[in-house]
């Protein structure tokens, strides 16, 4: 295990920090030696909708925005590449990323050691660097999502209760009284004093889905982490909320969503003491952003255990304002493709979580 080596200052709550800054940063090459296998594997899970699934361009060392370019023409983040030029491996962290599949069931994408393969990235490279740097036990990092969910709807955790929303019509002002679903109705919204007509989908099905996938691999531990004894579920990652921002109750309602999403975590996984981190939408900037993405953005900032909203969140979760890494581009548009954005996102996320498995 490499020598710990001091990392910048992550942007959690309300501090901010240069994107020029983070991307300077170095980390150490990995030195290629297995974690310490008598420990049990620290998993570290993954979830969100499309940017946490990664749609950072790795290839084209001519076109900027690609990670080869950000690594081998701008020479940033070095520790991705050893001395012959290739991408290099970590031997101590396990990257595993699960999907469900078109016909149900769970679709494997990834089972290797870190490393960067395939045509995109997402926050996991960086958050996998700053904990195998960190730590000593092995780390398995374990992505389960898909893109174009709400925490709203789909991800809605179990236990959340169903609410009331009035809607204003911008042309007639005629108000209309929406009764949103609770974990497990359906459809995701009805009139008030209406019968609701479910369809083939519920309130909180993707989270059931992503929840199960990632407890089956867990059940299969020496499959995707050779030689494991056994495991701790450390910490949850969450990159989020683009499609709330599409429907004010949703946006409205994030906070207690998220709340009950921490609890239903780490009841489902066993882990009451699993530390959280989660980054806010590149494009909604503090005190300037108003609307739906606005109370997104708020929402994400309020849970943060730094700002003192919810004291009982103090030392257990941390949120990167990822604003000043955005490189301009916004969640919907997947920040364009810009793997500096994703590479450091994931850098600020995985210190955040170091920090917060310290104590600090």
């Amino acid at each position: 295990m490499n020598p710990k080596i001091p990392f910048l200052s992550a942007l959690c709550g309300f501090t901010a920090l240069a994107a020029s800054a983070l991307r300077a940063a170095d980390l150490p090459d990995p030195d290629g030696k297995p974690a310490d296998m008598t420990k049990p594997v620290k998993v570290f899970i993954l979830m969100g909708q499309s940017n946490m699934v990664g749609m950072g361009r790795i290839t084209g060392a001519d076109k900027p925005g690609s990670l080869e370019h950000s690594c081998k023409t701008e020479k940033l983040y070095p520790f991705l590449v050893d001395d012959s030029g290739a991408w290099t491996e970590r031997k101590d962290v396990r990257n595993v990323r699960v999907m469900v599949g078109r016909g149900g069931g769970m679709q494997l994408f990834n089972n290797e050691w870190l490393s960067v393969k395939g045509k995109t990235i997402g926050p996991e490279i960086g958050i996998g660097h700053q904990l195998g740097q960190a730590m000593d036990e092995p780390v398995l990092i374990l992505k389960s999502c898909i893109g174009n969910r709400s925490l709203g709807w789909d991800l809605l955790p179990p236990g959340s209760k169903g609410f009331e929303h009035v809607a204003t019509d911008k042309k007639t002002g005629k108000e209309t009284t929406w009764v949103y679903a609770g974990y497990k109705e359906s459809p995701n919204r009805w009139e008030k004093g209406t019968e609701p007509k479910p369809i083939g989908w519920y309130a909180g099905k993707q989270y059931d889905d992503d929840v199960a996938n990632a407890k089956k691999v867990l059940s299969e531990l020496n499959t995707y982490y050779p030689d494991a004894k056994s495991y701790e579920v450390a910490g949850f990652f969450w990159w989020q909320g683009e499609k709330d921002c599409g429907d004010p109750a949703l946006a409205a309602r994030y906070e207690q969503n998220f709340i009950n999403l921490i609890a239903a975590l780490r009841k489902d996984f066993e882990a009451p003491k699993a530390k959280f981190v989660l980054a806010t939408l590149g494009e909604a900037v503090k005190g300037q952003t108003t609307g739906a993405a606005g109370d997104v953005m708020n929402a994400q900032l309020a849970v943060d255990g730094a700002s003192g909203k919810h004291p009982e969140l103090k030392g257990s979760v941390a949120t990167v304002y990822s604003n000043p890494l955005s490189q301009g581009g916004s969640g919907n548009g997947h920040y364009g493709g810009n793997s500096r954005t994703y590479m450091d996102v994931g850098l600020a996320m995985g210190e955040a979580m170091v920090k917060l498995l310290k104590g600090e």
